[in-house]
C-alpha cells in the first residue's frame, strides 16, 4: 500500500498539533522570556534605545529563572530516587513482623466478629481472651494443638453466660504453651510481613489474609 505526500504532510501536521497540544501554555518559561526580550529589542526606539542596565537586569532575571528550573527538576528527580529506594527497602522487611499499634476487634451487637492471631511458636494448648475496655476478660475461646502460624478466630458476640454483649470496640489476646511447656503471649495486630504490594503510588503489607497500607503500621521488628 502506498503512501501519498499528502498523507504524510497530514501525519506531520497531526504529530506536530499533538506536540502543541502537549505543551503547557499556563506558564511562561526561560525560552518565552527571551523570545520577549529579543522581540522588545527589535522593535524599540532607535532614538531612546532600551537602557543597558534594564538588558542587564532582564538578563540576570533569566539566569535566575533558568536556575530555579533546574533545581525543580534536580528535586523532582531526587524525589523519585527516594520514592524507589524507599519501595525497595519495603521489601526487605518481608519476613519480618509489622505490629499495627492495636489489639482492637469491633462487634456489632447480634453479629459475628471475625479476626486473625499470629502465634509465633508452635501451639501445645491455649486461650485466646476477649477483654472489655476495662481489661475484664468476658468470653475466652480454645486455641487447640496446632503449628505456628496465623489463625482466624470467630467471635459470636456474646459473653461466658452466653449473653449477648453491646456493640463497641474489644480486645483479643492470647495465653498458651509451646511443646517446650513455654508459657507465651500473643494478641491481634502483630503479623508476619508475607509480601509487599504497591498501587497508584502507595504501600501495601500483606498481614496474614490482608493487605495492610504501610501508614497503618507502627513499628516492625
Amino acid at each position: 500500500m502506498a503512501i501519498t505526500s499528502t498523507g504524510l504532510n497530514a501525519a506531520t501536521h497531526a504529530e506536530s498539533a499533538a506536540a502543541n497540544a502537549a505543551k503547557d501554555k499556563t506558564a511562561l518559561g526561560k525560552d518565552d522570556f527571551m523570545k520577549l526580550l529579543l522581540v522588545e529589542l527589535q522593535h524599540q526606539d532607535p532614538t531612546e534605545p532600551m537602557d543597558s542596565e534594564k538588558i542587564l537586569s532582564q538578563t540576570s532575571q533569566l539566569a535566575t529563572l533558568e536556575a530555579s528550573e533546574n533545581t525543580n527538576k534536580a528535586l523532582s528527580e531526587l524525589a523519585a530516587s527516594m520514592s524507589a529506594s524507599q519501595q525497595f527497602s519495603t521489601v526487605s522487611a518481608i519476613g519480618k513482623t509489622a505490629d499495627l499499634g492495636s489489639n482492637a476487634i469491633t462487634l456489632d451487637k447480634g453479629t459475628n466478629t471475625k479476626f486473625e492471631m499470629y502465634f509465633p511458636d508452635a501451639i501445645s494448648n491455649g486461650t485466646v481472651q476477649i477483654l472489655d475496655v476495662n481489661g475484664n476478660t468476658i468470653k475466652t475461646l480454645d486455641v487447640g494443638t496446632n503449628p505456628k502460624g496465623v489463625y482466624g478466630f470467630t467471635w459470636d458476640g456474646t459473653n461466658a453466660n452466653g449473653g449477648a454483649v453491646d456493640s463497641g470496640i474489644y480486645y483479643a489476646t492470647a495465653s498458651y504453651t509451646n511443646p517446650d511447656g513455654a508459657a507465651l503471649k500473643t494478641r491481634v495486630g502483630a503479623y508476619p510481613i508475607e509480601s509487599v504490594r504497591f498501587d497508584k503510588g502507595e504501600t501495601f503489607l500483606k498481614l496474614g489474609s490482608n493487605y495492610v497500607p504501610l501508614a497503618n503500621v507502627k513499628e516492625v521488628y
